[in-house]
């Protein structure tokens, strides 16, 4: 009982009801641990940044405060996206950063819950060209390269739609972005277009001044959503939900540094190191292009709200007809208890839980 010298009456008092709640143990020598992959992304980088500032400690066997709050220990695996998603679809961690278009496939064979909506893409994907095409009907019979499979052609694709075209009458054609953006940069003939993400698409109009945005996911905005899953056999271990809530809490932490004008800028500065090195100022520019959902509420709002179960069918429409998935998977809206038998979940359970006992 000795830690809880540390807090205040009122918050003392609200500590409590959450262990009540959710189960937390007010004394644990050895707490259980669980593991999330993330990978370099603005808003993935929180957790890096978190352990940086040592708001929880990313270690296994070492807790930082917000772990100790609710009495576990998360272990941070660092990784390149791929590694992520092949490490959670292997079970060699709890829970992953990722995006709702990549979740689909690992839920088909572990059930998974997106417990935490981190940021949308508003301009971080982009479909890069030399200044001298204007119009996305010069682009046809010529490729365009980037990342097959992606959430790259994902916005490729529906670009197309919005605009009146026919996918069969335009050539994407699979590159990794590093490549893509790279041999745009080098000005070579061939590489007319290219669709990447950030830092690619700052990278390539920094170093490359007669290029220029034919359109990006500002025209999509909210379909491609930036996440935090978990496994549903993940959550209900002992501690799971603990987990879930430590996350939120870590998410939020960072979240709430960004908001405070005395710490946004070390804040910003200590993400663009975990995200490509990137200096303060293009970092202003990143988390512009990447909206943080920074709040509880506008969190609850993606995982609750009408708009992406109307992205989600598109988003599955898209990943059926391009054969990124086996088979349709299942996607369920709420508690577990709701929708069992779903492959993956919107689940606004656990930021419910957070944000009532947070007041």
């Amino acid at each position: 009982m000795k830690r809880m010298r540390l807090f205040s009456t009122p918050a003392l008092l609200a500590f409590v009801a959450v262990c009540t709640v959710l189960g937390v143990p007010e004394v644990q020598a050895d707490p259980p641990t669980f593991s999330l992959a993330w990978s370099e992304y603005p808003s993935w980088s929180t957790f890096g940044v978190a352990h940086e500032f040592k708001i929880i400690d990313g270690r296994k066997g070492a807790q930082g405060p917000i772990e100790t709050k609710w009495g576990v220990d998360i272990e941070l695996k660092e990784a390149d996206y791929d590694s992520c998603l092949v490490m959670y679809g292997a079970n060699n961690c709890d829970a992953v950063c990722i995006t709702n278009m990549d979740a689909l496939n690992p839920s088909l064979t572990r059930a998974s819950a997106a417990i935490l909506p981190t940021s949308t893409s508003y301009g971080a994907d982009a479909c890069i060209v030399p200044q001298t095409i204007t119009d996305i009907k010069q682009l046809r019979g010529k490729k365009i390269y980037g990342l097959a499979k992606t959430v790259s052609e994902y916005c490729f694709v529906r670009n197309l739609e919005i605009l009146g075209e026919k996918e069969a009458d335009y050539a994407f054609t699979n590159m990794d972005p590093a490549a893509a953006a790279l041999n745009m940069q080098q000005g070579r003939k061939e590489f007319e277009a290219i669709v990447v993400w950030n830092p690619f698409v700052l990278e390539t109009l920094n170093k490359r001044k007669d290029t220029r945005v034919l359109f990006d996911s500002t025209s999509i905005a909210g379909e491609i959503i930036d996440m935090v899953v978990v496994a549903q056999a993940c959550l209900q271990k002992p501690g799971g939900p603990q987990f879930a809530a430590a996350m939120i809490d870590t998410f939020f932490a960072v979240n709430q540094r960004m908001a405070d004008p005395a710490t946004r800028d070390d804040t910003l500065i200590a993400l663009g190191e975990k995200f490509s090195n990137l200096d303060l100022q293009s970092m202003r520019k990143v988390v512009k292009q990447t909206q943080f959902y920074g709040t509880p509420e506008k969190g609850i709002e993606v995982l609750t709200g009408s708009d992406t179960r109307q992205i989600m069918n598109k988003v599955l429409s898209f990943c059926v007809s391009h054969e990124m998935v086996p088979r349709e998977p299942k996607v369920g809206y709420g508690a577990q208890s709701v929708a069992p038998d779903a492959d993956l979940r919107f689940d606004p359970t656990f930021l419910k839980a957070y944000m009532e006992k947070a007041q």
